[in-house]
């Protein structure tokens, strides 16, 4: 039988191994040279040259700028951007309603409500929003009178005026809509969540309206403020009932003061300022219902760039460690 070799150098106690030089000194610092994208500035260089050319474009076109800073706040502008606002909101409150009560309808075992909740939504969501408009305004060609017996009765022109009109055409519509988007929040929530309920003794209807709705909010909410945001564009399409909003108040100004192209420019800048601050708003609403389906709430614009800035202002300036 052989020895087993001792592996130990001589002169040094066994199991010992002598420690190399190099390995106590201090480790070097890496200087990190970042990865060069040029075509990340080539395409940046090309967009800023074209947003440049259309700044130009415009600086020297045939408009009265002044025209558009001396309107932007004016009387009749305003009133009309209220009206815009207040139309919108009344429509979507309205579709939202008659929305879920639609999403119900599709949702029951009874084939007669059932079928109607689909017709509705199925002719509603097939014809234009403008041609919606103008059968409501035309209305009064095939029914001079609204006449509800022991209840109501008068000529339809005084009762389909520019408003009614105007907020028939949009809620109706909104409706259709929103009968999918809460008819797909309802079906999110799991089946077993009803039959505890029913388990439990609640009726259909309570079970819906205190169980299954709450839950649904979760998925109906952000498609929800999406249309609303949507419904502030589409009420413009109320100037051909002749409703006084942001669009028909803006082009009054425009022919008769032959500055047409200037109002359409302040009319952009209320469409854009009312979406971007009901964007916002959406946004922190929708955070708020995340919060039972995300472990961590996603940062908010204002945390991001204070993250942004602490990450940068604590950054190492030597260099990396090896």
């Amino acid at each position: 039988m052989t020895d087993k070799l001792d592996k130990a150098p001589v002169g040094s106690p066994a199991g010992q191994v002598p420690v190399s030089g190099a390995a106590t000194t201090a480790p070097e610092y890496i200087k990190a040279i970042p990865v060069r994208h040029v075509g990340r500035w080539i395409s940046g260089v090309v967009v800023i040259g074209l947003l440049v050319t259309l700044g130009y474009a415009f600086s020297q076109g045939n408009i009265q700028w002044h025209a558009v800073g001396d309107k932007l706040f004016d009387s009749t502008v305003v009133a009309g951007a209220g009206r815009t606002l207040l139309i919108s909101v009344l429509a979507m409150v309205l579709g939202v309603i008659l929305g879920v009560v639609l999403a119900v309808m599709r949702l029951s075992k009874n084939p007669v409500t059932s079928w109607v909740a689909w017709l509705y939504i199925w002719f509603f969501r097939g014809t234009p929003v403008y041609v919606q408009l103008l059968l409501w305004f035309n209305l009064a060609l095939i029914f001079p009178v609204l006449n509800i017996p022991f209840i109501y009765k008068d000529e339809m022109t005084d009762v389909m005026t520019p408003f009614m009109c105007a907020l028939l055409g949009l809620a109706l519509n909104e409706a259709a809509y929103m009968a999918e988007i809460c008819r797909a929040g309802i079906q999110s929530v799991d089946e077993g969540q009803t039959e505890a309920s029913h388990a439990l003794g609640m009726t259909q209807a309570k079970t819906m309206r205190r169980v299954v709705l709450p839950q649904a909010l979760r998925v109906i909410i952000p498609p929800t403020g999406n249309e609303f945001i949507n419904m502030l564009k589409t009420s413009s399409l109320v100037y051909a009932v002749t409703y006084n909003e942001l669009l028909r108040s803006t082009s009054q100004i425009g022919s008769t003061s032959y500055a047409v192209m200037e109002m359409l420019f302040v009319a952009s800048i209320w469409y854009i300022v009312m979406t971007s601050v009901f964007s916002v708003g959406q946004y922190y609403l929708e955070r708020r219902y995340a919060r039972g389906s995300l472990r961590s709430l996603p940062l908010t614009p204002f945390q991001r760039i204070k993250a942004n800035l602490a990450s940068f202002s604590n950054r190492p300036s030597g260099g990396v460690s090896a």
